[in-house]
């Protein structure tokens, strides 16, 4: 009796020692954060915005807590259309959208709150080969543009009107193609120049479909191209989400701007899986040599009003919005601090 009364309590005391023990070794095991979610609507699938796609290839998102899932609606009206009714948190678009939205009396407006390009991201493509190329070439030509309204649309405008091209007079201006199927109208005969985004402007050159002949980012000086914007209540409601959003983005600017063309394009292969890396290399190095890339995420209000003055230049402007109305750089100069 006495034997099995000390055994039992040694299997209890083991018992015990066991369970501490486990205990402890829970408590000592860190604990997985819980990442907070955040959808991003981006305009297009393109090159042009490459340190959106190295901060997620990166996990530069994930280093701030965020689990952000990224959707493609092509245009910006689309893209507007699911920030606003509440299918994404975050849009990576034009600023002239927040403006137009802005202008139609909305109460809960889009404010633009990091920069991710700042020059146009369009090329010009001639169909034939051009050795001595002058905009003088398009006098007379089939130009198929990009959509009425958008940001590509407006700076090509501003561009043939800064080399004394009237755009409505003296070319064939054709702005009725869908978004999505420039490219494709292009391929299939439709204009003898048009402008395109890379990589297809590059894929194109490459297949002998067209030839790059001049780029509208060089002609057109800095401008809000592209930038993440969010409702003003969203903003109001996540400010700390938003900042770490945004201090995310600018640790991958710094990383697309201290990295060689063939790294950049590497880190960001997987989301151009169609697209040869020797192909995705040559436009990372093309926008990376223009200045289109921003180097941090600072919106300033000279680029706010050039926006405005090729809105305006391209009789699209609606009304003059002050800078500090709808832009937001407090996230992204915290950021910046540290």
């Amino acid at each position: 009796m006495k034997k099995w009364v000390k055994m039992s309590f040694s299997l209890l005391l083991i018992s015990v020692l066991m369970i501490s023990l486990a205990a402890c070794n829970s408590d000592s095991q860190p604990k997985t954060k819980k990442l907070e979610k955040v959808r991003i609507a981006e305009v297009t699938r393109s090159i042009f915005y490459a340190p959106q796609y190295v901060a997620l290839a990166k996990g530069f998102f994930k280093d701030e807590g965020l689990d952000v899932t990224l959707t493609t609606t092509p245009g910006g009206d689309k893209t507007m259309t699911t920030l606003i009714s509440g299918g994404a948190d975050i849009a990576l678009v034009g600023s002239e959208t927040s403006i137009y939205v802005y202008a139609q009396g909305s109460n809960d407006p889009v404010i633009n709150f990091a920069q991710l390009t700042q020059t146009d991201g369009t090329f010009l493509v001639a169909r034939n080969k051009i050795d001595h190329f002058s905009w003088d070439l398009l006098k007379g030509k089939t130009f198929l543009g990009q959509r009425k309204g958008g940001m590509p649309q407006m700076v090509g405008e501003f561009v043939l009107k800064k080399h004394g091209i009237d755009p409505h007079k003296d070319l064939n201006l054709i702005q009725n193609v869908d978004y999505a199927n420039i490219a494709n109208a292009f391929a299939s005969g439709t204009g003898e120049f048009v402008q395109l985004f890379e990589p297809t402007a590059s894929i194109f050159e490459k297949q002998g479909k067209g030839y790059i002949v001049a780029s509208f980012g060089k002609e057109s000086g800095h401008v809000p191209y592209t930038t993440f914007m969010a409702k003003q209540s969203y903003i109001k409601e996540n400010s700390n989400t938003v900042k770490k959003f945004t201090r995310a983005i600018y640790k991958a600017q710094q990383w697309v701007d201290t990295h060689s063309s063939e790294e950049v394009a590497k880190a960001v292969m997987t989301y151009f899986p169609d697209t040869d890396i020797d192909i995705m290399t040559t436009v990372v190095n093309r926008y990376k040599s223009q200045g289109s890339f921003a180097t941090d995420p600072i919106l300033d209000e000279e680029e706010w009003n050039n926006l405005q003055n090729i809105m305006k230049e391209a009789g699209e402007l609606p009304k003059e919005v002050d800078y500090k109305t709808l832009v937001n750089t407090k996230m992204a100069q915290d950021v910046m601090k540290k």
